[in-house]
C-alpha cells in the first residue's frame, strides 16, 4: 500500500489501467487513466488544485480566505 503525506499529494497520482477488449479489438495497447481514484472521485480535482495553488502564488487566495465550490451536477 502506498503512503501519502497529505490527500493533495494524491491529486493526479491515478493509475492507467489496460482496456481489454478495446485494447483486443484494435490491436494496440488502450489504457484509460483512473481518475475516479482521485480524491474528489473526479478529474475536476486537478483543475481545482492547479486554480487555488496560482490563486495563491497571485496572493488573490490568502490564509483564511474563503473558497466556493459550485457543483456541475
Amino acid at each position: 500500500m502506498t503512503k501519502h503525506r497529505t490527500i493533495i499529494s494524491e491529486i493526479g497520482n491515478t493509475p492507467l489501467i489496460k482496456l481489454k477488449k478495446i485494447s483486443e479489438l484494435t490491436g494496440c495497447d488502450i489504457y484509460g487513466k483512473a481518475e475516479f481514484l482521485n480524491p474528489g472521485q473526479s478529474i475536476k480535482d486537478r483543475t481545482a488544485l492547479k486554480i487555488i495553488e496560482e490563486a495563491e502564488l497571485r496572493k488573490d487566495l490568502t490564509k483564511g480566505g474563503l473558497i466556493v465550490e459550485g457543483t456541475a451536477g
